[in-house]
């Protein structure tokens, strides 16, 4: 089992730039493919960014691929997310989550640990 609070999210300007930080208590962290998912007010829960269990492979959703970046340091059980380039779009709040299904798509119901959640606004 996993515990996973979320910090670094705020109000920025459109693009501007936040970087997410994801704790993990316990010692099991790094046996854990892990994903950033984001939840805007009256629509679904959508897939960001995912990272596997060693960091060698990395997945974003086409909306921000070339913008946001996903990165571990199991050392230090945390997980991060560098946005860069905010868009009023990206307005959410923004989940961390650690997978339990080995098979699957990056899609919430693969994800079973999830973080509070913390609040990304970007401003126009």
């Amino acid at each position: 089992q996993v515990q996973l609070v979320e910090s670094g999210g705020g109000l920025v300007q459109a693009g501007g730039s936040l970087r997410l930080s994801c704790a993990a208590s316990g010692r099991t962290f790094s046996t854990y493919a892990m994903g950033w998912f984001r939840q805007a007010p009256g629509k679904e829960r959508e897939f960001v960014a995912a990272i596997n269990w060693s960091g060698s492979s990395t997945y974003y959703a086409d909306s921000v691929k070339g913008r946001f970046t996903i990165s571990r340091d199991n050392a230090k059980n945390t997980v991060f997310l560098q946005m860069n380039s905010l868009k009023p779009e990206d307005t959410a709040i923004y989940y961390c989550a650690a997978r339990v299904y080995y098979s699957g798509g990056q899609v919430a119901e693969n994800y079973g640990y999830w973080g509070q959640g913390t609040q990304v606004t970007v401003s126009s």
